[in-house]
C-alpha cells in the first residue's frame, strides 16, 4: 500500500492578502456593472492605516474607488481603528493609468491579453471535484469567519488561517493527519477559551469524525497569542495567494494571479476554462483525475498548446482526450468569455475561499452542462 501525506492551506477574508484581492475585484465588479467592455488590471496593497490601489484601467464609466475600498473593508469586518486598520480612518491612495495601446492592439481583435500558461484540474475525491485538503481548509476558514460574524465568539477578529494535512493510501484519502486553525482575537482572551471554542464551533461542525483518529494532530493558535493581525500585522498584496485560490498545490500553477483582472487576461479566464473542461471530463467518467494546461501567445486567439494529464486514470488516452477537448470547446479568449459569460460583475465573490469548488456561489465554470456531449464524443474516440 502506497502512503503519502499532502497539505493545503487557506485564509479568511480578513487576511491582508485577501483584503487586497477583494478590493481589486470589487473595483473590477464596479466597472463591469457599468461597462462590460472595460479593461481592468487592478492591484492593491494594504498596510497599517493605508490602502493603495494602482493599475491600468480603460473604461467609459466613472467609479469612486475610495468609496469602493472603504465599503469592501467594512464588509470584511475592519471597523475599529484600534486594530490598526479600519474602513473610516485608513488612508486610500490611487495611481491609475490606461491600458497600454500596444496590448490593446492584440486584445481588440480577439487575441490573448498576454502570453503564459494556465492550469485547470478536477478529481472525483470530493463531491466538489476538488482535492480534499484545500476544500476542508476553505470550509474551516469560512466557518471561522461565520462564527465571528454571528457573534458566537465575540473576541474574534477578521484575520485567520487554516491548514489541513490528509493521509492518502493508494491515491485515496484515508484519514486526516493534522489540522491547524489560527484565529485573530482581541487582547486578554485566555488561550484555553479560544482553543475550546475553535474546536467546538469551527472544527467539529466542518470536519467529518470518520477522518479523525487518536493520531490526528489538532493545533489551534500554535504560537499562543494572535492579537496583532490584518494589515497591522502583515502587508497585503493582490495575487499573493494563488495556490489557495486554485487547488492547494495539488497540481502545477502557471504563476498568474486572478484578482483584479478582466477576462481578456487569460491568466484568469483560461484558468477558469481549464477548470470547467476538467470538471466536466471527470464528471463524464472520462478520468478520475484530470489536469489541463493551456498556453497562449499575446495577441493570438488560439492556444499555442493544450496538454492533458489524467495521472493514469483516463478511460481514453491523454492524446485522445486532448483531441476531444479541441473538438468540443472554444478555447480562444473570445470563446471563453462567451461560454462562461464573463463580462459581468461576478468576481468579488471569488476573491476569498477559493475560485473553484464553491457551493455558495453560482460560478459558470463550475457548471456540469457538457457531460453528455463529452460522453457522446468519447464513444467515437
Amino acid at each position: 500500500m502506497k502512503r503519502h501525506v499532502f497539505t493545503s492551506e487557506s485564509v479568511t477574508e480578513g487576511h491582508p492578502d485577501k483584503i487586497a484581492d477583494q478590493i481589486s475585484d470589487a473595483v473590477l465588479d464596479a466597472i463591469y456593472a457599468e461597462d462590460p467592455n472595460g479593461r481592468v488590471a487592478c492591484e492593491t496593497l494594504v498596510t497599517t492605516g493605508l490602502a493603495f490601489v494602482a493599475g491600468e484601467i480603460t473604461t467609459s464609466c466613472y467609479i469612486e474607488i475610495p468609496q469602493i475600498v472603504r465599503e469592501t473593508i467594512y464588509n470584511i469586518g475592519y471597523v475599529e481603528p484600534v486594530h490598526g486598520f479600519a474602513y473610516k480612518t485608513c488612508g486610500v491612495a490611487t495611481a491609475i493609468q490606461s491600458q497600454s495601446p500596444d496590448i490593446a492592439l492584440g486584445v481588440d481583435k480577439g487575441g490573448a491579453g498576454d502570453q503564459g500558461m494556465m492550469f485547470g484540474y478536477a478529481t472525483n475525491e470530493t463531491p466538489e471535484y476538488m482535492p480534499l485538503p484545500i476544500m476542508l481548509a476553505h470550509k474551516l476558514a469560512r466557518q471561522l469567519s461565520e462564527v465571528r460574524k454571528q457573534g458566537l465568539a465575540d473576541y474574534l477578529l477578521p484575520d485567520g488561517k487554516t491548514q489541513v494535512t490528509a493521509e492518502y493510501r493508494d491515491g485515496h484519502v484515508a484519514r486526516l493527519d493534522a489540522l491547524v486553525v489560527s484565529a485573530h482575537h482581541k487582547r486578554g482572551v485566555p488561550m484555553t477559551r479560544i482553543r475550546s471554542d475553535v474546536k467546538r464551533l469551527v472544527i467539529e461542525p466542518i470536519v467529518p469524525k470518520h477522518w479523525l483518529d487518536r493520531r490526528t494532530k489538532i493545533f489551534v493558535n500554535p504560537t499562543g497569542r494572535f492579537e496583532v493581525g490584518g494589515p497591522q500585522g502583515d502587508t497585503g498584496l493582490t495575487g499573493r495567494k494563488i495556490i489557495m485560490d486554485t487547488y492547494g498545490g495539488a497540481i502545477a500553477h502557471g504563476g498568474g494571479a486572478f484578482s483584479g483582472k478582466d477576462p481578456t487576461k487569460v491568466d484568469r479566464s483560461a484558468a477558469y476554462m481549464a477548470r470547467y473542461v476538467a470538471k466536466n471530463l471527470v464528471a463524464a467518467g472520462v478520468a478520475d483525475r484530470c489536469e489541463i494546461q493551456l498556453a497562449y501567445a499575446i495577441g493570438v486567439a488560439e492556444p499555442v498548446s493544450v496538454m492533458v494529464d489524467t495521472h493514469g486514470t483516463g478511460k481514453l488516452s491523454d492524446g485522445a482526450i486532448t483531441k476531444l477537448i479541441r473538438e468540443l470547446f472554444d478555447l480562444t479568449p473570445a470563446g471563453i468569455i462567451r461560454t462562461l459569460r464573463l463580462r459581468r460583475p461576478l468576481y468579488l465573490k471569488t476573491a476569498a475561499y477559493g475560485h473553484f469548488g464553491r457551493e455558495d456561489a453560482e460560478f459558470p465554470w463550475e457548471e456540469l452542462d457538457r457531460v453528455k456531449d463529452i460522453q457522446r464524443a468519447a464513444r467515437h474516440h
